[in-house]
């Protein structure tokens, strides 16, 4: 471990000798003298941990040589040691930064060594912080995590770098399933704010009434049970990044309260007058298509509009089907390393049996197959029965059923027809086929579906 670096300012021979011997008693320490000012200001490059400053210097005041420091490296930690006991000296010295103010009796160069010793602790925290983020962000690094070579995915890939460029607000669509937060975590953790706090919140799990205390914190007192002053999660992203989850959810009193900080950058906790500044990155999600979220008068427009900054689709696992193979090797060996199991091969004939699968829960319901997959194996391979897919009683079990082409074509038109809530115009937009064709099938009875309306 590197030396912890100590400066002792002090032009007392005697005095700084006293200082300097008693913090040397620990060898981790690395301890330099300097009788002056200037001196030590000269050296101020070498990057001390914590300067320990006589506030009486025969060249600067102590409060003079302060404000160099934490112009010149605000991360050093100063001790002030003065003979003087003046209450509103130290509360001053304190607000210009200094960590602690020690006056020179019988205990001073105690009180200076418990002082250090926190101050070690809280460089050594912070180490641990850094250090912890960039594993983080090593972790969240999209081109390993996010794993796939087809064309849907690829375009996912661009986009995600397109957002780390600026601090746009991002807007990923997608149905449940499909990774909605793991592409929120990348762009956080490779962007410039990655050294700052991710903060998810999922919207449609909060009861309405808690939210807004949820969403900006509340002051003590502001409703009954409320002991303390918390803080809330926009506040808890400042600098960082918020992630909201499922936002479609969200009622549009709240909406109204969300819109205003966006516009404001700024909040009032429940209870309370403070106006606090806030800056964070927004990352919105929903498998709800909030255009038409917008139409039906459950979404305000204006803060549809706010929201719009760049929009990420994140394809179905069924319009990616290339990936199916690449991501259950993928879990195969994820889950065989997490439970220490020797590796596990997938058989061709299981291999085919995944691909002909649409996978309705998307990728989290592949994970789940696979591991399961895995726990019914031999240990050595994985066969097409370790599979265990739902596809019975299902919409998508259509596509093990002997039919026409035409049967086909309607079943799917159908499958459709449903997951869109029998909205006419989107579907046909989705197979690229005429609204009328549609129409017609419904009218001739070719296509029951419980509502005929778009």
């Amino acid at each position: 471990m590197e030396n912890f670096k100590i400066f002792i300012v002090e032009d007392d021979p005697w005095y700084g000798e006293i200082l300097s011997y008693h913090l040397s008693l620990n060898p981790d320490y690395e301890v330099t003298r300097f009788k002056s000012g200037k001196e030590f200001l000269n050296n101020l490059y070498k990057k001390p941990n914590v300067v320990s400053l006589d506030y009486n210097l025969p060249d600067f005041s102590g409060a003079d040589v302060l404000k160099k420091i934490k112009e010149m490296n605000p991360e050093v930690q100063v001790i002030i040691l003065s003979s003087q006991k003046d209450i509103s000296t130290a509360v001053n010295l304190l607000k210009e930064g200094a960590y602690d103010y020690i006056v020179k009796d019988d205990d001073a160069k105690d009180r200076l060594w418990n002082s250090v010793i926190r101050i070690r602790e809280n460089v050594s925290l912070k180490n641990e912080i850094v250090q912890l983020k960039e594993q983080i962000g090593q972790k969240y690094d999209f081109n390993s995590l996010i794993l796939g070579s087809s064309a849907p995915i690829q375009k996912v890939f661009t986009l995600i770098e397109k957002a780390l460029k600026t601090n746009i607000s991002v807007y990923i669509k997608g149905e449940t399933g499909t990774g909605k937060e793991l592409v929120a975590k990348a762009i956080h953790y490779n962007s410039e704010r990655k050294k700052r706090s991710f903060i998810a919140i999922n919207v449609g799990a909060i009861p309405k009434e808690l939210i807004e205390s949820e969403l900006f914190g509340y002051e003590k007192g502001a409703f009954t049970g409320a002991a303390t002053r918390r803080i809330g999660k926009v506040e808890e992203a400042d600098k960082g990044t918020l992630f909201l989850d499922e936002i479609a959810e969200m009622d549009l009193n709240m909406q109204t309260k969300l819109l205003r900080v966006l516009q404001e950058r700024e909040i009032n906790r429940v209870g309370g007058n403070e106006v606090i500044k806030v800056d964070f990155r927004l990352i919105i999600a929903t498998h709800k298509n909030l255009a038409e979220e917008v139409k039906k008068g459950n979404f305000r427009e204006d803060l549809y509009y706010r929201l719009m900054g760049l929009t990420i689709e994140l394809p179905a696992l069924r319009e990616r089907s290339n990936d199916i193979l690449i991501l259950s090797k993928h879990f195969v060996e994820e889950f065989c390393k997490t439970n220490k199991l020797k590796p596990i091969n997938i058989t061709n004939e299981a291999k085919e049996k995944l691909l002909k699968y649409p996978y309705p829960g998307n990728v989290r319901e592949l994970k789940s197959v696979i591991e399961l997959a895995c726990v019914m194996s031999d240990g050595i391979d994985m066969k097409a029965d370790d599979i265990n897919l739902q596809t019975e009683n299902t919409d998508v079990s259509m596509f093990a059923q002997e039919k026409t082409l035409k049967e086909y074509s309607n079943s799917i038109i159908l499958y459709f027809l449903k997951k869109h809530n029998n909205n006419v115009v989107e579907v046909a937009k989705k197979l690229d086929i005429g609204k009328s064709t549609i129409y017609n099938l419904i009218q001739n009875g070719e296509i029951n579906t419980p509502n005929k309306s778009s």
